[in-house]
């Protein structure tokens, strides 16, 4: 029994969902507490340096696997492959 892990319940960052999952093998984003959003990151989701006092105080928030797997079909559909064209004899 001291191999077992004990998942852990929490809510994902977000969907807001609960759902229980292992601390080791989950996805996590650092998010400021103060903001809300993942340090560096501004209201209209632009990106600038993070500030160290917003680095120190953030959190690590899990992320459910449901909106991992939606995340990564948006960025396959945002970033397509290149199109590959036959070569002349």
């Amino acid at each position: 029994m001291p191999d077992e892990r004990l998942p852990t319940i929490g809510r994902c960052y977000a969907c807001k969902r609960t759902f229980h999952y292992d601390p080791a093998t989950v996805t996590m984003f650092l998010v400021d507490p103060e903001t809300g959003f993942p340090p560096g990151m501004t209201v209209l989701g632009g990106q600038r340096d993070p500030a160290p006092e917003s680095v120190r105080r953030a959190e690590r928030r899990p992320v459910c696997p449901r909106c991992v797997e939606q995340a990564e079909r948006h960025l396959a559909a945002q970033n397509p492959p290149e199109p590959r064209f036959p070569t002349w004899p």
